[in-house]
């Protein structure tokens, strides 16, 4: 009993380990491009294999008694409906269940569950009368006469082995599979009678077919008196349902057939994953020309990218270049304004600064000298030029954008034209150039630059002529007050001269009031060089400015134009991507299948076996 008991376990843990890998399998094998449906049915019929612990079927007449045994063996005289006329339609597949219950489903199968022992054992399959089945319910009932253990043709002992009879057995007989015949309501024969019906069963079996198929002579009211109230041993081996409980006990306690029954759902299982796995790798060796493509398109989208990064460089160097000739520009033009050689004449324009004359002279002439002197140097010339070159940017890079979407929508389309059918079905969208363009992100900086170009010019002329009349007028008055101190000298001259102790005096003040006269004029220069070192800093950090605020925007054009030629092959990149994915899921998946059934065939070949402790 207890090597029993083990095999039973041993079958029902290896018979849910098939059913979870098959399970897992069906979830896996319907994306496998390339992997025949038939394939899938396959593991289908493998699902049902391990799904159900031995599987028997009820064919035969309506009214025939089939509802009734099956009622019967369970002990619950109403779990199927019985009755003289046709009852059901439909096929009923009974199950193991905690709580009875009956699920109805969209197909021609309803599922049963009951609570009773024996259906942990077998389930039972009910049909209706043989006549619809092969009628009504042809493709299910034979699924169900495929996958089945053994078949029960029920018939009347009244009406034993008719015409229609002979034909039904004929017809499960071309299913090679066991058919055992049950012959029904033998309560209402003698003992002899029931012996005749049972011999003219057997010759007509073996005239008219060829072959003597093992009869079970049972009374299914027996039966369900033999249960009403316990069990009624003696009753119950009189029914003849004792001998199909029997003969259930006897096909699951032998190893070998059990072996052989969860064998056949492996064996499907495993002809299919071979089948499978080719078809993954195969696909796999596709999937190398795909990632040449992805590849390829992000290569491409990389060189695009530093394409557009070296137009908005040019553009940076012509800003800088732009901002240096202005620097340079007015560099030489405050030297001129500022040279030693105007020094002079610059201390007489500092007087008149100093007395306000100068003033009243630059209002009647209307311009300012700085402002000749820099419009001689064209000092602001390079500065107005770059709205100009900037506002090249923004055609440059959308024509390099055009461009090169065109040539990916092109290229993308060809790859996909190549791809076999059942890849080129998956693709979602069209490859196409976008329906517009838009420039904002350029365009929207423009009055930040044009605030920074003003703050460029207004730099021109507003400091610089504030800081030249600010020299000048240093200049006159330092200049002036030297001379002022060189009259008080001659007006000292004479007494200074005659004294005995400093007779040289003079002469020496004089020297020393030319001296500070001639360095007060460097006065301008240094000045100048003064004023031209401020204004290249401040161009250059108007420069930076300007430089910072272009790139920026730029940078979002270009990310822009970027993501337009993403978007445009998104659909083959897309479909790369989830290809790659895809296919190296299902490798994974299918190499851990792969690993279970090494699993299952091993604990098949000790299914039964005691182990080394003794159990």
């Amino acid at each position: 009993m207890a090597a029993e008991t083990k095999l039973a376990l041993d079958y029902e843990a290896i018979r849910r380990r098939e059913y979870e890998l098959i399970t897992n399998l069906l979830e896996v094998l319907p994306r496998v491009d390339n992997l025949e449906e038939s394939r899938i049915g396959q593991v289908r019929d493998a699902l049902f294999h391990a799904d159900h612990p031995f599987l028997m079927v009820f064919v035969g007449p309506f009214s025939s008694g089939k509802s009734s045994i099956i009622n019967a063996l369970l002990g619950q005289e109403e779990l199927l409906p019985v009755g003289p006329v046709p009852t059901t339609d439909r096929i009923a597949i009974l199950r193991y269940g905690d709580e009875p219950q009956r699920m109805h489903s969209g197909g021609e199968v309803d599922t049963v569950f009951f609570p009773s022992p024996l259906l942990k054992k077998v389930s039972f399959v009910d049909t209706p009368g043989l006549q619809s089945v092969m009628q009504k319910h042809e493709q299910a009932t034979r699924a169900f006469l495929h996958r089945s253990d053994v078949v029960l043709l029920v018939m009347l002992a009244t009406q034993a082995m008719t015409a229609s009879n002979l034909e039904y057995l004929q017809t499960l007989k071309e299913f090679g599979k066991k058919v055992i015949i049950v012959i029904n309501q033998v309560d209402l024969l003698t003992d002899e009678e029931a012996n005749t019906v049972r011999e003219y069963v057997l010759e007509q079996s073996k005239t008219r077919l060829g072959f003597k198929p093992e009869i079970w002579m049972i009374s299914a009211r027996r039966g369900l008196d033999a249960r009403q109230n316990g069990l009624d041993a003696a009753g119950w081996e009189a029914s003849g349902l004792a001998q199909l409980e029997q003969y259930i006990d006897q096909q699951l306690s032998d190893v070998d057939r059990l072996r052989q029954k969860l064998q056949t759902p492996l064996q499907i299982v495993q002809n299919v994953h071979q089948a499978a796995l080719s078809a993954v790798r195969a696909n796999q060796a596709a999937l190398d020309t795909y990632r040449r493509i992805g590849d390829n398109v992000e290569q491409q989208l990389a060189a695009c990218q530093r394409e557009q990064e070296k137009t908005v460089r040019e553009t940076n160097d012509s800003v800088r270049s732009k901002f240096s000739d202005s620097a340079e520009r007015g560099t030489a033009a405050l030297r001129e304004i500022f040279s030693l050689g105007k020094a002079p004449g610059s201390v007489g324009r500092g007087v008149l600064e100093l007395i306000g004359v100068a003033g009243v002279l630059r209002r009647m002439r209307g311009k300012t000298d700085i402002d000749e002197v820099f419009t001689r140097h064209k000092v602001l010339e390079p500065i107005e030029e770059l709205p100009a070159a900037v506002d090249k940017l923004g055609p440059r890079l959308e024509g390099r954008d055009v461009q090169d979407i065109d040539a990916l929508v092109k290229y993308a389309q060809k790859e996909i034209e190549a791809l076999p059918d059942s890849i080129r079905g998956k693709v979602i969208g069209q490859v196409r150039a976008p329906l517009q363009y838009d420039r904002s992100a350029l365009q929207q900086t423009r009055p930040d630059l044009e605030q920074i170009e003003n703050e460029a010019k207004q730099l021109e002329t507003q400091k610089i002529q504030s800081s030249w009349r600010n020299a000048l007028m240093y200049l006159g008055a330092y200049e002036l007050l030297l001379v002022i101190f060189g009259v008080a000298l001659f007006g000292t001259w004479g007494t200074l001269a005659a004294s005995p102790d400093t007779p040289q005096l003079p002469f020496i003040l004089l020297i020393v009031l030319l001296a500070l006269g001639l360095l007060g004029l460097l006065i301008m220069p240094l000045r100048g060089r003064f004023m031209a070192t401020a204004r290249a800093a401040r161009l250059l950090h108007l420069q930076t400015r300007y430089i910072d605020t272009l790139s920026r925007a730029a940078d979002k054009q270009i990310a822009y134009g970027m993501q337009l030629r993403r978007d445009a092959v998104a659909p083959l990149t897309r479909l790369i991507d989830s290809q790659i994915t895809l296919q190296t899921e299902q490798l994974n998946q299918l190499q851990s299948a792969e690993r279970e059934m090494v699993g299952i065939e091993s604990a098949l070949t000790t299914m039964g076996k005691k182990n080394i402790l003794g159990l």
